[in-house]
């Protein structure tokens, strides 16, 4: 293949060969021509590599790099490394995308001089979210797309992953994955958001995100990825914002960190991992003066502010009030 391609996308596969040739037929049905896609087996112990390296003999659009098992950073840094794409794109192994997202995300850029596309997804799986695209381009300014992210809009949702995303080669020529860790696309995306002049939404159902892995999340890997990769990525995210002079931005990124925060302690007494909930209890209170001068703020509702509160002073309370309102008054609302 002699021409540069104007989009690479890298695809991270481990031990994904249920789903692999889905993803990969996903990819060659794009209806943008200029592509090239780079497949990385990342120590992969079922067929995968094997299905990778059988599709790369058939069409010229394919490498595949072989390494050793490093992690989805590791794995990206290395497809990156020999990407010659002018945009780049990220995608999981065990999903699939739609036919028409990189033309879409392509056109959006180029038409809106943006140096990066962002996409609805769909959910697959149990517990899959249903989405309802309005089928709009919005073009965003850095502070509007921040927005956006840091304060979870529920319809145009900018998502901390990089898969539902197209990047402008330059605007990530120094930007690389934290190897070593889960969760790195917080800053990833973080970062890339903080460099843009200008980015768009495509607010269509691009990517098919798969939920259901029969390999989920353990008790003892869950603690261990919330304390050491989110919460330390998410702390970062806001010390990143502050250093950007985005003081109205970090404050109420750390009114979403809070937030998780009572969300993870709910879901460690949920999963009986009480010393996890503790942690997340004194956490919380060391934070309090923090969290006081946060939870004043006019964004806040009445309602966080009452929780925070509970969850400080008599956190079991507030574990058991939430649990009768899971289990009794959302089913009535619904």
């Amino acid at each position: 293949m002699v021409e540069t391609p104007l989009i690479s996308v890298i695809i991270t596969a481990y031990n994904v060969e249920k789903y692999i040739r889905q993803c990969i037929e996903s990819l060659l049905a794009q209806t943008f021509a200029s592509i090239e896609f780079i497949l990385v087996d990342d120590g992969s112990t079922d067929r995968s590599g094997e299905i990778c390296d059988q599709y790369a003999q058939q069409y010229e659009r394919i490498q595949v790099i072989h390494r050793p098992n490093g992690g989805p950073s590791a794995a990206r840094n290395a497809g990156l490394a020999i990407a010659r794409g002018k945009y780049i794109g990220y995608v999981d192994g065990d999903d699939w995308i739609e036919p028409e997202m990189y033309q879409k995300m392509y056109d959006a850029c180029e038409q809106n001089g943006a140096q990066m596309a962002i996409c609805s997804y769909r959910q697959w799986g149990e517990g899959a979210e249903k989405m309802n695209p309005t089928g709009n381009v919005l073009v965003l300014s850095k502070m509007e797309a921040m927005e956006l992210y840091i304060m979870g809009d529920k319809q145009y949702h900018i998502y901390n992953s990089v898969w539902s995303k197209l990047f402008l080669r330059s605007l990530i020529d120094n930007l690389r994955f934290q190897e070593g860790h889960k969760s790195e696309d917080i800053m990833y995306t973080t970062c890339t958001l903080g460099k843009v002049e200008t980015c768009v939404f495509v607010d269509e159902l691009l990517y098919n995100y798969r939920i259901d892995r029969t390999d989920s999340i353990m008790n003892s890997k869950l603690e261990e990825r919330r304390f050491e990769d989110e919460i330390p990525f998410i702390r970062e995210q806001i010390a990143y914002l502050k250093g950007l002079g985005m003081v109205d931005l970090s404050e109420k990124a750390s009114y979403q960190f809070y937030r998780r925060l009572l969300y993870y302690y709910l879901d460690f007494r949920k999963r009986k991992m009480n010393r996890a909930a503790r942690k997340i209890i004194h956490f919380l209170r060391e934070e309090k003066y923090k969290i006081v001068q946060i939870y004043r703020k006019e964004y806040v509702p009445m309602g966080d502010r009452v929780r925070m509160q509970i969850a400080l002073h008599i956190p079991v309370i507030y574990y058991l009030l939430s649990t009768l309102y899971s289990r009794f008054i959302i089913p009535l609302k619904q």
